[in-house]
């Protein structure tokens, strides 16, 4: 086990704890901040060491992991007091599993590298919480091919594939691709069972009829059971996180020219239902929206 490479990770929440737990049932050191620290206690029960400032996080590891909310979280993490750029050297990389802005991804990857020689990975992920708990996640990775490939046995922990898309930033270009059809998808869901509801069809059954046609989806079959049954809880994944995602989805739209009008649409909606108290709620909670009782 002593060629391996020691890792650290940011970011210990829904994804990146049963991350974590993989890379640490591969054998991998691991070093880990969070910047709530109590979140890192169950893997410092299975052997991970907590470090207090994202800087220490470089001191032992040659390869840095992020798993963070949104592109503010990952800038003060890289580049505030005590910041993975004061700790950062030229052979170390940054892996980020993080969805955020493309321009956003290039721009603080060059200011990494030029303040401290670090190199980027942009290697956003989809699966969600099931996928990161049985290491099957899809990672679309943006970054130099020797990098790329460097992290890859890494990752293939984590993922069922590991495809390379191009330089840094195309990794977040693919999830935000990935993630319009996602949210496009959770939003005609939630339309379907309430309408089917409201003309007497049992909701609970359509998952299971559509499966293997046309319609089906993974988001159909994890989500249609949850809305026809109004199971809101656990969360397993957030509406503010799909919003942020259609956000940066009309963004870039917008800086290239392209035109987008139903993730447009989405995110208006997705906005509407998250201006109603549903920010931190998972996206089941969607189906509300269309119920009359709901109103």
């Amino acid at each position: 086990m002593s060629d391996l490479p020691t890792l650290a990770f940011a970011g210990i929440g829904l994804m990146g704890l049963p991350m974590c737990r993989r890379l640490l049932a591969a054998g991998y050191r691991l070093v880990v901040w969070n910047r709530s620290p109590e979140k890192c206690e169950p893997l410092i029960e299975l052997g991970a060491r907590a470090v207090a400032t994202p800087a220490e996080l470089c001191a032992e590891a040659d390869i840095v992991l992020l798993c963070l909310a949104d592109t503010a979280a990952v800038r003060e993490v890289l580049f505030g007091k005590g910041g993975i750029a004061e700790g950062g050297k030229a052979g170390k990389l940054l892996v980020d599993h993080s969805s955020l802005e493309p321009t956003a991804t290039r721009d603080m990857a060059a200011e990494l590298e030029f303040r401290s020689g670090m190199r980027w990975v942009d290697a956003p992920v989809s699966g969600g919480t099931a996928g990161a708990e049985a290491g099957s996640l899809v990672i679309m990775a943006g970054g130099r091919v020797e990098d790329v490939e460097r992290v890859r046995p890494v990752l293939m922990n984590l993922g069922q594939r590991l495809t390379h898309m191009g330089e840094v930033g195309a990794g977040q270009v693919t999830k935000v691709c990935n993630q319009m059809i996602v949210a496009c998808n959770a939003l005609v869901i939630a339309e379907v069972v309430a309408l089917a509801e409201r003309a007497g069809v049992d909701a609970s059954l359509l998952a299971p009829a559509l499966a293997g046609g046309f319609a089906d989806s993974k988001p159909l079959q994890i989500l249609a059971p949850q809305m026809a049954a109004s199971e809101f809880e656990p969360v397993k994944w957030h509406v503010r996180t799909l919003l942020k995602d259609l956000d940066t989805a009309v963004k870039l739209s917008r800086e290239q020219g392209s035109a987008t009008p139903l993730s447009g649409l989405a995110a208006q909606l997705m906005r509407l239902h998250g201006s109603q108290g549903n920010l931190e709620r998972d996206p089941a909670t969607l189906v509300q929206m269309y119920r009359e009782d709901d109103q």
